[in-house]
């Protein structure tokens, strides 16, 4: 279900003009990309804040419902307050029918019980967290799955023992970067003969 805000476009921009939009319990915002020029609205305040408690906010397209029309947007960017982390400001871009976006998608690891490193007393270090994909505005998908299954200590997994959704491309240009690898278990060293361990 996708969620809808309401919103109108402001004609006046400006400092002065974004603080009367927030006194009429709206917040400033930017529509920009596809092939028409940048749109200035004002959303309503409280839909806006309870979409942005959502998780994946900034990877989930949204409709803005300026009454005479629909704008299907991916958030892009927001400004805070820097004391109450209220939303000052936020840019949209269009993501409507063909459109790409790049957004950064969490990776999910899965199979550990079947990670021969991992049973062996290895560690499981994540280099990515998330990876930044190009994906169509209408598919972006809610995370990436690492498999895990017959990895060993000393192995890494990399981009390519990933499957992506068609479509869907890494936005990095390295060729085959690593998102994790198994490490050995770190070992604390003996003390020397004689010495005692620290309490």
């Amino acid at each position: 279900m996708v969620t809808v805000l309401r919103g109108e476009v402001r004609e006046r921009s400006g400092k002065g003009a974004a603080r009367a939009v927030r006194r009429a319990g709206k917040i400033p915002a930017i529509v920009y990309g596809g092939k028409e020029p940048p749109l200035k609205i004002a959303i309503d305040a409280k839909q806006l804040l309870h979409a942005m408690q959502q998780p994946r906010f900034f990877s989930t397209v949204l409709d803005i419902d300026l009454g005479d029309r629909i704008e299907h947007v991916l958030p892009r960017e927001a400004q805070l307050h820097p004391v109450t982390d209220r939303p000052l400001h936020v840019d949209f871009v269009r993501a409507g029918a063909g459109a790409r976006v790049t957004v950064a998608v969490p990776v999910r690891f899965v199979n550990e019980a079947e990670c021969p490193g991992l049973k062996r007393g290895g560690v499981l270090n994540v280099v990515r967290r998330e990876i930044e994909l190009v994906c169509p505005a209408d598919a972006i998908p809610s995370e990436i799955v690492a498999d895990l299954k017959g990895f060993d200590i000393g192995d890494s997994i990399h981009i390519r023992h990933v499957v992506l959704p068609e479509g869907v491309r890494p936005r990095s240009t390295e060729r085959d970067f690593t998102i994790a690898s198994i490490v050995p278990p770190t070992v604390a060293e003996a003390p020397p003969a004689g010495q005692q361990a620290p309490a």
